[in-house]
C-alpha cells in the first residue's frame, strides 16, 4: 500500500498508470511533460528496448507526489538531461530535492513553471550543495481568438512535402543556432531529433519561393503545439512568421486540437507582441536553472 509523498519508477508504464489522469487533467500546463513521454515511448518502441536489472541503473526516472489518494505533481529525468516539473507546492519541491538529494542524483538543470522552478532551485541548491543560475526563462501561450495578421502578406501556405526535406533540415540547423540549441541536424542524424516528429507548413510568395516555416507537434491530449517559427534573417519584418502561425494554428483546430499552444522566450518582446496580436493569450511563465557544482575556496596560505 502507498503512502502519501513522492514516489518513483523506472517504468514509463507504471508512471503512467498511476499519472496519466493527472496530466490529463491539465493538458496544457502539462504538455511538455506529455511530449516528453510520448517521444520516450516511441523511441523504445523503435528499438524494442527493455529494461533489465543492470540496464535501470541508466533509465529515466518518473516520480508522482501522492496526497490522500491523488497524484499532486510529477517529475521525470532523463540519464542525458535535467529534471522536468509539473506545477509543485514549494514544499513538494523542498521534499522532492531531499529525497533526490539523498539518493546521489546529479541534476544538471531544471525545467518547470517559474515559481516551481525556482523553489526546487533553492532546495536543490540547499540539499545538494551546488549553485544555480536561470538559463532562460520562457512564456507558455494557449490560442484563444485567432486573429490574422493585417494586412495578410502576399503568399500562401503550402505542407512540406519529402521533397523539401534538405531545406527543411537547413532552417532547423538556422533555428536552432538562433536558440543556441546545441543539437546536430543532417541526414543521419534527422530521425534523432526532436524536430523530425513534426508537421511542417511554409509560407511560400506567389512566385513558389519559401520565406519562413512553422512545424506543430503530434496532438496530445486535445493540445497542439506549434514549433518551430523560423524566418531567416533576410525575409524577416513581413508578416512570414505571423501568417505560417496562423496558417499552422488553424490547421491544428481544424484536426480536431481542442488547445494549441506555444512558447517563447521571455526576454523577446518581438516575438511576445506578435502572438498576442494572433491572438494567443498568456498561461504560464515558464524558467530553466542550470546548476553547477560550487567553486572550491582558495585555502589560506601558511605564514612563514
Amino acid at each position: 500500500m502507498r503512502t502519501d509523498g513522492w514516489h518513483h519508477t523506472h517504468d514509463v508504464d507504471d508512471f503512467l498508470a498511476h499519472a496519466r489522469t493527472f496530466l490529463h487533467a491539465q493538458p496544457v500546463r502539462h504538455i511538455v511533460t506529455l511530449s516528453m513521454l510520448q517521444r520516450l515511448q516511441e523511441q523504445e518502441a523503435g528499438t524494442g528496448r527493455t529494461q533489465t536489472a543492470t540496464s535501470r541503473t541508466y533509465a529515466p526516472v518518473f516520480g508522482w507526489a501522492e496526497q490522500d489518494g491523488e497524484v499532486r505533481g510529477t517529475f521525470y529525468h532523463l540519464p542525458s538531461g535535467g529534471i522536468g516539473l509539473t506545477p509543485l507546492s514549494p514544499a513538494q519541491a523542498g521534499a522532492l530535492a531531499v529525497r533526490l538529494a539523498g539518493l546521489g542524483y546529479s541534476l544538471p538543470y531544471v525545467s518547470a513553471d517559474h515559481d516551481t522552478a525556482t523553489a526546487f532551485a533553492k532546495a536543490w541548491r540547499r540539499h545538494a550543495g551546488v549553485g544555480a543560475a536561470v538559463r532562460v526563462r520562457l512564456c507558455l501561450y494557449r490560442l484563444g481568438e485567432s486573429t490574422p495578421p493585417q494586412p495578410v502578406p502576399a503568399g500562401q501556405g503550402r505542407l512540406v512535402g519529402e521533397g523539401d526535406r534538405e531545406q527543411l533540415m537547413r532552417w532547423c540547423r538556422e533555428f536552432a543556432a538562433d536558440v543556441e540549441e546545441d543539437v546536430t541536424i543532417d541526414a543521419g542524424t534527422w530521425t534523432g531529433t526532436r524536430f523530425a516528429r513534426k508537421r511542417y507548413t511554409f509560407w511560400e510568395l506567389p512566385d513558389g519561393v519559401p520565406v519562413s516555416m512553422a512545424g506543430v507537434n503530434p496532438m496530445l491530449a486535445g493540445v497542439a503545439q506549434v514549433d518551430p517559427v523560423y524566418t531567416p534573417a533576410r525575409f524577416r519584418g513581413r508578416g512570414y512568421a505571423a501568417a505560417v502561425t496562423v496558417e499552422v494554428s488553424r490547421a491544428a483546430l481544424a484536426a480536431g486540437a481542442e488547445s494549441v499552444v506555444l512558447f517563447t522566450n521571455a526576454a523577446n518582446a518581438t516575438s511576445n507582441a506578435l502572438y498576442q496580436r494572433l491572438g494567443y493569450v498568456r498561461v504560464a511563465e515558464w524558467a530553466v536553472y542550470d546548476f553547477a557544482e560550487p567553486q572550491p575556496q582558495p585555502q589560506p596560505q601558511p605564514q612563514l
